[in-house]
């Protein structure tokens, strides 16, 4: 499944599922693709929340899935021209014909993402596959509890996780596969994927994807 898995600028991750196209947090995307089904947000910050971004990938009837703390924000900045659906953290949802999670994203000691403010990571149940989008989170007690064949983890540090506390994180679920996110542009370094990298447990596959 990780060849149909495209991470870009920071967090910006594309799924290609037999479900439909799944984009998480589209920025910074190069090219105008508009063949998005599902397009997830973590949270409100530019770098994840990004309306311009958002109509490059999407189409005509893109579905746009938020938290639902930043409903009224996501209509209004879009123009109110997707379907929404709302996710609240700690729930399982469905969508289609697929299910997924939405896994509280918070920093413990940080204040950049406070746990009020009701922002999420996700976990999309594919065909039997299970792939986390972790979003802006700290190594915290709902994500040490996920369950999950693939997880994208942010290792930048400064306003989440940090290369080691992320490689922890993948240490504890144990998912097959770890791909790094959320380094090189707006936070962090081109080493912190390697440094992630040298830290996960061998018997777990690191996957280093960003494309630019």
């Amino acid at each position: 499944m990780t060849d149909r898995i495209d991470v870009f600028t920071h967090s910006s991750i594309r799924i290609r599922s037999d479900r439909g196209v799944i984009c998480a947090d589209p920025f910074r995307i190069r090219e105008e693709t508009h063949d998005a089904d599902y397009v997830f947000v973590t949270h409100e910050h530019y770098d994840h929340f990004s309306p311009d971004d958002i109509a490059k990938v999407a189409k005509g009837d893109t579905v746009l899935v938020v938290p639902e703390s930043m409903k009224a924000k996501a209509a209004k900045e879009t123009g109110e021209k997707y379907t929404i659906v709302t996710a609240v953290p700690g729930e399982s949802f469905e969508l289609d014909d697929f299910t997924f999670e939405a896994v509280p994203a918070y920093n413990r000691l940080k204040p950049f993402h406070p746990r009020g403010a009701g922002w999420v990571g996700y976990v999309f149940d594919l065909g039997g596959e299970r792939i986390y989008v972790a979003g802006d989170t700290d190594l915290t007690a709902e994500a040490r509890q996920v369950k999950c064949d693939i997880a994208l983890v942010p290792t930048g540090g400064t306003y989440t996780m940090n290369a080691k506390q992320a490689a922890e994180l993948i240490n504890i679920i144990h998912p097959g596969v770890a791909i790094p996110t959320h380094y090189g542009s707006v936070v962090g370094s081109e080493n912190d994927a390697e440094t992630f990298a040298a830290n996960v447990d061998p018997q777990i596959r690191v996957e280093i994807k960003m494309q630019y």
